[in-house]
């Protein structure tokens, strides 16, 4: 599969940290981004790069030649006037001729780009976003997608979103079907000239006018993953990539390396408990655990919601108005700087002989705690090593779960049910963390 690379910015915002050399060779850890990025990529098997470039060109085509250097094979398109971030793919349409990956040159990212193909191959769309939660959704551009990844929505920074959303931020990595090219509307042969009727130059805009009109097509989804991306062009994201890099944070979120995490029930440990939730406007965060959720986030944890939902099957809540809720819970996380790397529910009962129950649902599952399935699934599905993560609820069921999946467990109350350690709330279980 091919790789291309945007590297034609003139990284205007971040010229203050580096103003004479192209955005993507600043150095971070004594190496410029772009190479970390081709050493991601060459590490995997993904070989065969194009980088397209503009401003400052020359200082990208002299340090990485025909990349032989770096393992891959490197040609370059120059945009001798810019084309936007998407004209470049135009011109290079006869050499795209399959599937192919499209990469920001100024992104910080350890990511495990094969799991990324097989998804959007298994999904069989013609593009696939990669997606991630972050500590800012408020002001960051957010996909809404269906249960099954399809994206239905694309909401820009600048535009009015639900009052409630999931923290589903679109990262910047792209694998695209060269078809998409040729269904935008979009004359090629005026890329090709550069020059509109108007005479002045043209430019196309990938998300705008490429990839956002997908949305109505049914073919575009997006890939969620906790693996690191971020971008680095501002000197206070730059400072922040930095900071990262020394703790190493980039590489170990790479789901090709075994991760920990806390896994969190939700009734009583996130929210107020209320008992069955079953109306959005009941739901209350409890004091102090965005901030918790915050430093989970940045001590290198996934946070996991793992929580029983049995109102689904005793037909007392829905399945969108369960989503609903868990939109308010991550917007309000989001507010306040903290994310989740990914919610399970079970939406199983074993009793039956409530009015509007849903028959299908009436079971005896493998995921209901104090059964493992929901962390046994989280872990199959982001590779967690359960020893060195940790389960932490406020009822016996949380703790049995936990001590079957194989994870430490932490109980906020006061009972005893062979948990690990007993906390007063979730601020106070960060003690147990490094």
């Amino acid at each position: 599969m091919k790789t291309v690379i945007m590297a034609g910015g003139r990284g205007t915002r971040i010229s203050s940290v580096a103003s004479d050399i192209p955005k993507p060779m600043i150095k971070i850890g004594g190496k410029p981004v772009l190479e970390r990025e081709i050493e991601c990529l060459q590490r995997q098997g993904f070989t065969d790069i194009i980088i397209t470039v503009s401003h400052l060109a020359e200082h990208i085509i002299r340090y990485f030649g025909d990349g032989a250097a770096f393992g891959v094979t490197i040609s370059y398109f120059i945009e001798e006037t810019p084309l936007g971030n998407a004209g470049s793919l135009f011109r290079l349409r006869d050499q795209l001729t399959e599937d192919f990956l499209l990469l920001n040159a100024d992104a910080v990212f350890d990511v495990d780009f094969h799991r990324f193909v097989a998804y959007h191959k298994a999904k069989g769309g013609l593009a696939t976003l990669f997606v991630h939660a972050n500590s800012h959704p408020y002001d960051s551009g957010l996909l809404i997608a269906d249960e099954t990844g399809r994206v239905t929505q694309w909401l820009a920074k600048e535009d009015e979103r639900p009052r409630w959303y999931s923290n589903c931020v679109n990262a910047g990595l792209h694998i695209i079907n060269p078809v998409v090219l040729d269904m935008s509307g979009i004359d090629a042969g005026l890329i090709s000239s550069q020059v509109d009727g108007s005479g002045r130059i043209f430019k196309v805009d990938l998300d705008r006018q490429i990839l956002k009109p997908l949305c109505r097509t049914g073919r575009l989804f997006c890939y969620d993953s906790p693996e690191y991306v971020k971008d680095m062009g501002t000197p206070d994201r730059f400072k922040n990539v930095c900071e990262d890099y020394e703790k190493g944070r980039i590489t170990s979120r790479n789901l090709l390396n075994r991760q920990k995490a806390v896994f969190l029930d939700r009734d009583g440990t996130i929210n107020r408990y209320v008992g069955f939730l079953r109306n959005i406007d009941d739901f209350e965060l409890l004091p102090g655990v965005a901030e918790a959720i915050r430093q989970i986030n940045e001590r290198g944890y996934l946070a996991v919601v793992a929580t029983n939902q049995p109102v689904i099957a005793r037909g007392e809540v829905t399945v969108d108005q369960l989503r609903e809720i868990h939109n308010k819970m991550e917007t309000l996380l989001g507010n306040e700087g903290a994310y989740l790397d990914a919610i399970y529910f079970c939406p199983h009962h074993p009793d039956k002989g409530f009015p509007n129950e849903v028959a299908e649902l009436k079971r005896e599952c493998g995921c209901r705690k104090p059964k493992p399935g929901m962390l046994l699934t989280a872990a199959k599905d982001l590779n967690i090593d359960l020893q060195q993560s940790w389960m932490v609820g406020d009822g016996k069921n949380d703790i049995e779960a936990g001590k079957a999946a194989g994870c430490r467990t932490a109980l906020i109350g006061e009972e005893a049910f062979g948990q690990d350690v007993t906390v007063r709330s979730l601020q106070d279980f960060l003690q147990y963390l490094p």
